[in-house]
């Protein structure tokens, strides 16, 4: 199954870094580092700052704070679609610190550009069925809902 995943990335996935610096803020309540979303990438895997803290969860409308730990990679799963649902894609935020700068970097493996992704057939049922469309170049669609303020992964439901 594992290489049916790997197959929808194409032969040439896209890999990238980006990394990130937040300034102390003198009023880190109005002001967010990274506003909520979901990540569009297949899987996201983030190197928190050691000493500050800034990355929060979204769960049953709730944000919770993701304790940190020291030299820990922390693995997110993008948008669900492979999996058809099974695996979820935590919607997070960074915010920001009024004394204290962080740093991050995160590493993203997204699918080729222009290869179509699709729940894998293997993760579908008559108790589960296909939950989400044919979706050719996700991450332009990714982007195009993204700047909108919308989930992408809602607009690709079936």
């Amino acid at each position: 199954m594992i290489d049916r995943f790997l197959r929808q990335y194409g032969d040439r996935p896209v890999m990238y870094a980006r990394f990130s610096f937040y300034p102390p803020c003198p009023r880190p309540k109005l002001v967010h580092g990274l506003k909520p979303h979901a990540d569009g990438s297949a899987i996201t895997i983030l190197l928190q700052d050691k000493e500050v803290g800034g990355l929060q969860i979204l769960k049953d409308d709730k944000w919770y704070r993701v304790p940190i730990m020291p030299y820990a990679l922390l693995f997110n799963i993008g948008d669900q679609i492979m999996s058809n649902g099974l695996l979820k894609s935590p919607v997070h935020r960074a915010v920001t610190n009024l004394e204290k700068e962080r740093i991050t970097v995160a590493m993203f493996r997204s699918p080729e550009s222009g290869s179509e992704i699709e729940p894998v057939k293997e993760l579908m049922d008559d108790k589960r069925p296909k939950l989400y469309k044919i979706v050719k170049d996700y991450t332009a669609t990714y982007f195009q809902y993204f700047q909108q303020g919308k989930r992408p992964i809602n607009a690709v439901k079936i």
